[in-house]
């Protein structure tokens, strides 16, 4: 092989692979803001707060421990972008749509386990990150993880 044809091999497998997860990526996440869009309309008569504090003139039938989590992946492009921003600073905006996605997926998901709630109090969110080791030894983030959980709150009616 001669010395163009290494360079572009060296140079066009890492720059493809950015360019696919660039594309794959885009694709998947304006699908799953959409699904995430339709989803809040269908579970909007749900009120969530952030207090433990709810009507007590009503008559309690049932309260107990709800939770939605998820784990979301981060791909080559958004991981390509953040090592970029690592170098020159500043707000690492695509990992906040990946943060806003795990959030919000997560509140969803425990919305939907307990349809027959009139409302879930003290809700409370949690996130991680798992962190994937490159073959430098350096560790980036791999995945983010988000748990929500409240307690539902049903009212004898």
């Amino acid at each position: 092989m001669d010395g163009l044809t290494v360079t572009f091999v060296n140079l066009g497998i890492p720059l493809g692979l950015v360019l696919i997860g660039l594309i794959v990526g885009s694709i998947l996440e304006k699908k799953h803001f959409k699904s995430i869009r339709e989803r809040e309309k269908l579970t909007l008569k749900l009120p969530i707060i952030n207090i433990d504090s709810y009507d007590k003139t009503k008559t309690l039938k049932k309260a107990y421990l709800v939770t939605g989590s998820v784990v979301i992946s981060v791909d080559y492009f958004k991981r390509f972008l953040a090592g970029l921003r690592n170098i020159f600073g500043g707000r690492v905006v695509t990992y906040e749509s990946l943060v806003d996605r795990a959030r919000r997926e997560a509140i969803l998901r425990m919305k939907e386990k307990c349809p027959a709630a009139n409302l879930i109090i003290n809700l409370r969110i949690e996130t991680s990150t798992i962190s994937k080791q490159g073959r430098s030894g350096q560790k980036s983030v791999g995945c983010v993880e988000a748990i929500a959980y409240g307690t539902a709150i049903q009212y004898a009616i």
